[in-house]
């Protein structure tokens, strides 16, 4: 179980797809993707679903994620997404009395029960008191981080090569030495 703290957009795609049946269905679908704003959050959507889909589709909606947390397990058969909000329970000084603050967390499991055993082992670090408020299974069909191979060779400003053969740039240095 490993855990991701980022800026989390979700995004809802829109397709055609076939259906067992054979027939064309419009569909939409919900994804999380990491990103620094609502415009790298739209180009990592596109950038992903493209390979995973032919034809034409449409991003009808991007907003900033609930959440700030995702727990990724390593589990393969882990393949639902649930959110868990959880109260940490914080001692005011001033008054002496005990506060809730909740705080919101994406856990990826296969049932409700495995996803509350994968918050308590993700949160066994903090040393914070803390209870569940609410945990309920999302609709989302994945989380794509962020890869920053791919964004730093994209952005990267390459020098032009020189497209002379190497044989001319030994001849212009003997010219130029005579």
């Amino acid at each position: 179980m490993r855990s991701r703290s980022a800026e989390w957009f979700e995004t809802k795609i829109r397709y055609e797809k076939t259906m067992e049946d054979g027939l064309q269905k419009k569909i939409t679908e919900a994804y999380v993707v990491d990103a620094l704003s609502f415009t790298e959050a739209e180009e990592t959507i596109i950038q992903e679903m493209s390979s995973y889909i032919s034809g034409e589709f449409l991003v009808t909606d991007i907003k900033k994620a609930a959440y700030k947390e995702v727990f990724f397990s390593d589990n393969p058969r882990d393949d639902r997404w649930y959110k868990v909000k959880l109260q940490f329970i914080i001692l005011d000084e001033k008054t002496g009395k005990e506060k809730l603050s909740a705080v919101n967390y994406l856990v990826q499991s296969n049932t409700l029960q495995h996803a509350v055993e994968n918050i308590e082992t993700g949160m066994n670090a903090v040393m914070q008191d803390w209870k569940f408020a609410s945990i309920a299974e999302t609709t989302l069909i994945d989380v794509f981080e962020h890869d920053g191979s791919k964004k730093a060779s994209k952005h990267v400003d390459k020098p032009e090569e020189d497209e002379r053969p190497e044989y001319e740039d030994a001849l212009a240095q003997e010219t130029k030495a005579e």
